[in-house]
């Protein structure tokens, strides 16, 4: 079975997708891990992200890099977003995510085009959102507790800026498959925001077979 979870930054679609994965025994990608990667590796490389010919030559990054907590900052999730407008950067990705989604058994995929793009014909589609504010509210909650100090203002600021970048790219746009769920965990807790994902995907499997 193969599990598409879609949705901007901080929607919490990383933990739904990890959830699922653990719920149904899948394999899961964090397909935004390899954009940090390449982000991060153009920072090594003293490169500009957005410049496409520097953005695709860390696309050659290291396996190791995928485990470097450097990855999770902030401030390479922002390289994320400016490399991910670059379709040679896209090209150059997704094989690898096309090969994952296809491996025998199934696998759960989270990112913001596996359901339209890497994974069309994905058993299970969901995307994940909520108001640009709230999930500006919980990254700074976040940010705060891992110690950045960081205004709840500036952050709104980033996540704006970052779904400008991620729906307004010319390839591969943020934007919901037709036949996703849509789930909108503005006003859900996150026990609550993973049952009914839990749920939407065993009615899926159901209808299966």
């Amino acid at each position: 079975m193969i599990i598409a979870v879609d949705g901007p930054t901080a929607s919490g679609k990383g933990t739904i997708a990890k959830a699922l994965a653990a719920h149904f025994g899948l394999p899961v990608l964090d397909t935004g891990l390899l954009y940090r990667a390449v982000g991060y590796q153009t920072q090594l490389n003293h490169g500009d992200a957005d410049n496409f010919a520097d953005a695709l030559a860390a696309c050659d990054f290291p396996d190791a890099l995928l485990d470097d907590p450097a990855l999770r900052y902030e401030t390479t999730g922002g390289l994320a977003s400016r490399v991910s407008i670059h379709p040679q950067v896209r090209a150059a990705l997704f094989q690898r995510q096309v090969d994952f989604a296809n491996q025998p058994g199934g696998a759960v995929l989270d990112g913001r085009d596996i359901g339209t793009v890497i994974a069309p014909h994905a058993d299970a589609k969901l995307f994940v959102t909520a108001t640009p504010e709230e999930r500006a509210r919980r990254r700074h909650a976040e940010m705060i507790g891992r110690g950045v100090d960081v205004s709840l203002d500036a952050v709104i600021a980033d996540v704006h800026a970052r779904d400008a970048r991620d729906t307004g790219r010319a390839d591969a746009p943020l934007i919901r498959a037709a036949d996703a769920m849509l789930l909108d965990n503005t006003n859900m807790d996150k026990d609550a925001a993973l049952a009914a994902a839990i749920a939407f995907v065993e009615g899926r499997r159901a209808l299966l077979g």
